[in-house]
């Protein structure tokens, strides 16, 4: 993981300092990553991934769902009447004062990433990608989008990674994503691991080994009460990546529990605030 802290410690080295919708930051543009999926799974080793988080959130895209409780019961595995005090990653978004006139039902957060994926406009991307990789593999066309220009103002949080293209070689997938928006202390390392995970359940599901994943930045940005938290996260060592497992199964099949990284030893995790 070391490309991705030489990209934390040149955005808080280098970035400019300026107020931005959510707060002061440090922010630069432009910066690509590469991950060589085969060399083991990429999750951040110099503080603790919230991995549960991860596997929970990507398992509710892709049921296509905009329902925050939902999510809860992906995450603790049962049912919402018995997680009312529990939250989730997307719980300020649902509950945010923004968004409150125009959410439906409680845990509403509108057409984000897993409705664009299921159903833009009527289109079930990921069933279109699965089947275009399967038949089709050497296609310039393996696209997944969550950008909507249409539905943007249904959305209780814009698309940050918002395009990724998948590609075939030599039996193995990659995907490049496109991050329009990219908070690097919290938010990076999530994307990285849910973009890496995603790659190994599509690769599973076509019949097909990992690549690598390509991470390429637009906005990327360090928020001013992370500053002390990066501090300390750039003087600690990575260290070796874990490796990933997870049974066959059919997509829609999968639980949380399903995944696991092998020797996963982080140092200690670095609490810091979200903003939304």
């Amino acid at each position: 993981m070391k490309n991705y802290l030489d990209a934390l410690k040149y955005c808080y080295e280098n970035g400019d300092f300026v107020k931005s919708r959510a707060g002061n930051v440090k922010k630069a543009f432009g910066y690509q990553m590469r991950f060589n999926l085969e060399d083991g799974f990429p999750v951040v080793t110099t503080k603790k991934l919230a991995w549960k988080a991860v596997v929970s959130e990507l398992l509710w895209f892709l049921e296509g769902s905009n329902d925050e409780r939902r999510l809860a019961e992906i995450l603790y595995d049962d049912k919402r009447e018995n997680l009312k005090d529990k939250k989730t990653i997307w719980t300020q978004n649902a509950e945010a004062d923004y968004w409150k006139d125009k959410s439906k039902f409680i845990g509403d957060v509108g057409k984000i990433y897993g409705v664009q994926w299921r159903n833009f406009n009527g289109v079930d991307q990921i069933h279109e990608l699965i089947e275009g990789l399967k038949k089709n593999p050497n296609s310039r066309r393996h696209i997944l989008t969550a950008w909507n220009p249409s539905e943007l103002n249904e959305m209780s949080l814009p698309p940050c990674h918002a395009f990724s293209q998948f590609f075939v070689s030599k039996k193995k997938l990659s995907c490049q994503l496109y991050q329009r928006s990219c908070d690097m202390f919290l938010g990076v390392p999530f994307n990285i691991a849910s973009y890496s995970l995603l790659i190994h359940i599509i690769a599973e599901e076509c019949k097909l080994g990992v690549g690598e994943f390509v991470h390429s930045l637009g906005d990327f940005h360090i928020y001013e009460e992370h500053f002390d938290q990066v501090k300390i996260q750039l003087t600690r060592e990575p260290k070796q990546l874990p490796k990933l497992k997870f049974p066959p199964k059919i997509m829609i099949d999968y639980k949380t529990s399903d995944f696991e990284l092998q020797n996963y030893d982080p140092h200690p995790k670095i609490l810091a605030p979200m903003n939304v």
